[in-house]
């Protein structure tokens, strides 16, 4: 008797040594050799430290067995450290990346696929076009949407209502009309520079043009001398004659929110939060400002604006792949969507979430017209374009006379040369 109970707890005693040899068998959630950290690399100014901190202390405690590595990084330079990282063995496994820059980073390898759980996951059939589908290339996902801004019109409630407008408008031919009236009596209807490219975007986007198109060869053409791309110029050149933007500066020089501190501007096309600049240059309008989404061409939907924003990315090379793809599921996830939103005024990633940002009028506005929000043309070159914009010239040139569809033909030329350009 006594034999077989010796050989009984010799057995277990094996039993339990073998076990222990097994990876991931007998971990306790928080302790242990068994633990992994994933490192994340966040932009500054994308979330704020107490953001920050609710989250990892959240999901650490969700998930055990993972600890958070979060660093900050800054936007400038961030280009080509991210490319650095993506060849560097031990790289960030999550990376917060521009929803534009995306293209580039899949081009040169090094981001993980993560169309399967794009389409398992997270819900991807709700997501924002304008953060989605920069994130696609190539027939795979690559990038996660992870928030959103984009522009709107701030008001002069003020001067609406001298104007005897109680209603802000819903069409592109009533904003016109509204804006005429307003642009008397020393009042600027609209405040808009002639380079606001981003603008001009929304425009051509509505009337079913394109800044650029690639083709089924690979090659990217400009196609800004196309009869839609033109008819949203002519709109630009209608609306920004209502008012004394400069036709051969941008939005920032000067600074609009500068502009519309004066009292004097009836509008400006910008993000909801132009609006503390403003009110920090001229408390007397707090109070004073409005916010409407862009109008479309019919009542029945907002404009097309360009979407701003982040979007999450996976290294491929990474060891960390299930911990980084929880990460990813948890901050793109509802309930961390709905908390970064209201921390820092921003759109979460998903239309069916609009709601959460509801109380915020200068973030519903915006909320409502990024469920029709695009993106620049997901050429990897893209950068190139922007780095020396023959866009703002074309505008420009329009804005000072020129025939616009000898101008467009010049800078869809500019264009197509930059995205046909060998890479490095």
């Amino acid at each position: 008797m006594n034999r077989r109970r010796l050989r009984i707890a010799l057995s277990l005693t094996l039993a339990l040594a073998s076990t222990a040899l097994l990876p991931g068998c007998g971990h306790l959630p928080g302790g242990g050799d068994d633990s992994s950290t994933v490192q994340v690399w966040l932009m500054r100014g994308s979330a704020s430290d107490a953001f920050v901190k609710r989250f990892t202390k959240d999901f650490e405690k969700r998930h055990g067995d993972i600890d958070l590595d979060i660093r900050i990084q800054e936007w400038t330079g961030i280009g080509e450290k991210v490319k650095a990282a993506l060849k560097d063995d031990d790289g960030p496994d999550v990376i917060e990346v521009g929803n534009t820059q995306v293209a580039q980073y899949v081009d040169q390898g090094g981001l993980a696929d993560l169309t399967l759980e794009s389409a398992r996951d997270l819900g991807m059939e709700d997501w924002l076009p304008g953060l989605a589908e920069p994130g696609r290339y190539d027939g795979g996902q690559y990038g996660i949407p992870w928030y959103a801004a984009n522009r709107v019109v701030i008001y002069n409630k003020d001067l609406f209502a001298q104007a005897g407008i109680e209603q802000p408008p819903k069409t592109r031919a009533q904003w016109l009309e509204d804006t005429r009236r307003l642009n008397s009596g020393g009042n600027q209807g609209l405040y808009l520079a002639g380079q606001d490219w981003y603008t001009l975007a929304g425009f051509i986007w509505d009337e079913g043009g394109d800044l650029a198109k690639g083709e089924k060869s690979g090659s990217w053409r400009g196609t800004l001398d196309t009869p839609a791309a033109l008819r949203g110029m002519e709109f630009y050149k209608q609306l920004q004659a209502l008012g004394d933007g400069p036709p051969d500066a941008d939005e920032e020089h000067p600074p609009q929110s500068g502009v519309f501190a004066e009292g004097d501007v009836a509008q400006i096309i910008a993000v909801p939060g132009t609006a503390r600049a403003i009110e920090a240059k001229n408390p007397k309008l707090k109070g004073k400002l409005g916010y409407f989404p862009i109008p479309g061409k019919t009542a029945r939907e907002p404009g097309a604006v360009f979407t701003g924003g982040s979007d999450l990315v996976v290294r491929d090379g990474t060891d960390e792949r299930k911990g980084a793809v929880e990460v990813v599921k948890a901050l793109a996830g509802d309930k961390w969507q709905k908390d970064l939103a209201r921390t820092m005024d921003y759109v979460p990633n998903k239309t069916t979430l609009a709601s959460a940002v509801s109380g915020e009028a200068g973030v519903a506005a915006m909320a409502a017209g990024a469920a029709r929000g695009r993106a620049t043309p997901k050429s990897p070159a893209w950068a190139a374009v922007e780095a020396d914009n023959p866009i703002k010239a074309y505008m420009s040139k329009v804005l000072a006379g020129g025939d616009p569809a000898r101008e467009a033909k010049v800078a869809s030329g500019r264009i197509t040369k930059a995205l046909d350009a060998p890479g490095p």
